[in-house]
């Protein structure tokens, strides 16, 4: 089985369209979270994820969308891009949204946004909270987002291994504990401005990620129709 894997499309479409044709073909999609927020086009990337029956959470920005927690640790532009995401959600949409589970188990993945051990807020970033999130969770591997970058942590037998993929890397899924991070669909945020995901395929036993360009001015533009904070149009060139 082929499987897309995609985190925070951030209410990019142009960004997830590019990532899907680049993935393709799959057979199932799977998403970690975010969604909405910051991007100008929180419906129709609704629409095209429910479209592809597509399984995953809600993250932070998600939930924020739906009134399930409050705006108050947000900084000023992602507030205003959530508050204003919210505003644009159709009932459909709305409820599509709301439904997402912060967790879930799908065969020999956890799914999350942020960590096992806090699903909307924690950010892995580093092998010593990667480290204790091995405890946090039963399946083999972990699929996780948040961070908008693409990482790989491996459990070894006296320490945690990080993996910095690029476009193209591929990655065995052996008897080795795994957490995984496709990167930022819709928000890159290691300073390269492609979207990012990631294919598993669970017949070959591998995840193989990969970078594509798509057309960041229509999203910009789109974007500033919107009114949405000239700091959230200008990062999408630098991908920070």
């Amino acid at each position: 089985m082929r499987i897309a894997l995609i985190s925070d499309v951030h209410g990019n479409l142009p960004a997830l369209d590019a990532v899907l044709e680049a993935l393709a073909p799959f057979d199932a999609v799977w998403q970690m979270g975010d969604v909405v927020g910051y991007g100008p086009h929180p419906v129709e990337v609704i629409q095209r994820l429910q479209g592809l029956e597509a399984l995953g959470v809600r993250g932070n920005h998600d939930a924020a969308a739906v009134g399930a927690i409050g705006t108050e640790w947000f900084n000023d532009a992602a507030r205003i891009a959530v508050e204003w995401s919210a505003r644009q959600l159709t009932d459909g949409a709305s409820r599509w949204l709301g439904n997402l589970p912060s967790s879930r188990v799908e065969g020999e993945f956890t799914i999350v946004h942020g960590s096992p051990r806090d699903p909307l807020w924690e950010y892995l970033y580093s092998t010593s909270v990667a480290r204790a999130n091995f405890d946090a969770f039963e399946t083999p591997y972990c699929l996780v987002g948040h961070t908008h970058v693409p990482l790989a942590f491996r459990a070894l037998e006296d320490r945690v291994e990080t993996i910095l993929p690029e476009d193209g890397t591929v990655l065995a899924l052996d008897q080795r504990r795994l957490i995984l991070n496709p990167g930022g669909a819709g928000q890159p945020r290691d300073g390269d401005p492609r979207a990012s995901g990631a294919l598993l395929d669970t017949s070959a036993g591998t995840i193989t990620w990969r970078r594509v360009p798509y057309p960041i001015a229509a999203t910009q533009e789109a974007m500033r129709r919107a009114g949405l904070p000239r700091r959230l149009v200008d990062r999408l060139d630098l991908g920070l």
